[in-house]
Formats: structure tokens, sequence, C-alpha cells
């Protein structure tokens, strides 16, 4: 549209004025991004399926990468998938997996990735996506396996208290492995003793939690970790996240006190 030719100049001189602010302060180490609003974004843009809409959001995850290292953001942890998703219907959950598929296929062949040393990760559930998205995962893992200068994580068929749900179930298993009583079983059932045993447990916790499409609630992602976290809830629809929309949510974080408790 003619109308956004002409804002185009000023956004790109806001975005430069955002960007000038963010790098004075403090910049978070992690930052975890609720997805959401991929549906909506393509019925208002009249997209044919859910799987456009999808790929729109798919896409969109190239330029968060480059804002993210940009800033010299080093985690990053993107919910594609919860476990509730399952219920959708059919044609829609085959269309987000092949979605989900290329996307990870994409980033194995994408020199950037490997200029970078993006570590690629998936947590959650994820033997109980379909085989073919559990291949592309493990795939994209093992391309990435020798990198540490930025982690990707993907959370798929994830929630939040089916991680603390399997954290304890293998601290448990732990324990009785090496013969404990379990009255000493209840006294290692620790937070500091669950936390090593969640899904990211190398992971810093996340400084700073987005949610894009005008969601107020977590809706389980990262129950655990997100104790201290600073949230940024925009009505932005994912897909047409911007980056000035993420330096926007990089500087509410700034701005904002952080006390741990204290």
């Amino acid at each position: 549209m003619i109308w956004q030719l002409l804002l185009r100049p000023l956004y790109q001189l806001y975005g430069a004025f955002l960007l000038k602010q963010v790098l004075h302060g403090q910049i978070p180490k992690h930052v975890g991004l609720i997805l959401d609003g991929n549906r909506r974004y393509g019925r208002l843009q009249g997209l044919k399926d859910t799987q456009a809409a999808y790929s729109a959001g798919a896409a969109k995850l190239d330029e968060l990468l480059d804002w993210c290292v940009d800033l010299g953001i080093t985690a990053i942890t993107l919910w594609v998938f919860s476990a509730d998703n399952f219920s959708r219907p059919a044609e829609e959950l085959n269309g987000l997996m092949a979605v989900t598929e290329a996307k990870l296929k994409s980033l194995i062949a994408d020199p950037r990735i490997h200029e970078r040393r993006v570590r690629v990760r998936a947590v959650g559930r994820v033997d109980l996506l379909p085989p073919s998205t559990v291949a592309a995962v493990r795939a994209a893992e093992a391309a990435t396996k020798d990198y540490s200068d930025v982690e990707l994580t993907f959370a798929a068929a994830y929630g939040g208290r089916e991680e603390i749900t399997d954290a304890v179930k293998a601290l448990m298993r732990k324990e009785l492995v090496c013969g404990k009583s379990p009255e000493e079983i209840v006294e290692s059932i620790t937070p500091e003793a669950i936390g090593r045993y969640l899904y990211s447990p190398h992971l810093p916790e996340p400084d700073l939690i987005i949610r894009t499409s005008g969601e107020i609630r977590l809706s389980g992602f990262m129950l655990w970790q997100s104790v201290y976290s600073e949230f940024y809830f925009t009505d932005i629809f994912w897909p047409a996240f911007r980056r000035i929309d993420f330096l926007r949510a990089v500087r509410a974080f700034q701005q904002r006190e952080r006390r741990f408790g204290r």
C-alpha cells in the first residue's frame, strides 16, 4: 500500500533510535517467545489455509535470529507447539508439522546458522510428534551439536506442567537406581534437584518472555524457569512482528527494576 511505503522511512528512523537506546542498556541473555496469533493473522490476510499462516510465522524466525544476534542475545527459546495443540483438527496439525519440518531442514542448510555457530535443539515430549518431524528435529540437532555461541531451542509438544512432571519422574528414577529408600528419595526432592532434570538445565533462566497476539498469559510456558522473568505482551500477531516491536520489548525489559525476590 502507498501509505506503508510513505511510512517506511519513519519506521527506519524510529528503529535506529530504538536500537541506539537499547544498546546502551542491559541486554537479556535469554529470551523466550510465545509465537501466538498465526491463525488470526492468516484470516486477516485472507490466506487460503492455516499452513500458509504457519509458513508466514516460520519465515519470521530468520529475522528474529538476526535481531537477537545483533544485540548479543545468546539463548532463544521459541514455543512453537504445545502439548494441548494435539487436540486441533488433523488437517491443521499436518500443516503445522509440515511447516516445522521444512523450517528445521532450512536451518540445516542455512550458512548463517553455521557461521554464527547456532546450536538448534528441541525440548518437550518430542517423541509424540510424527516420525518425520522427529527425524527433522534430530537431523537439525546433529548438524549443530558442536556449536555453542547461540542456543536456539524449539519447545514442541511442550507444556510447563509436563516439564515439571517429567523432571520429578526423572529425578525419582535416578534415586531409585541408586538404591535409596522412599524416605531418602522424598528428602532428595528439592528445587535445586528438580532444576537439574528440566528439559534445558544448562540454559540460564529467561530474562525476558515475549508473547505476541494480545493474549496476556503464559499458558504454561517455562513455568519453573520464569519465576524472575520479565514479561512483555504485544497485540501484534507473530507473523507481523517487526524489529521495532522486538526492540520495544527489550527496552521495556531494561526499564524495569529486577529484584529477584530481594
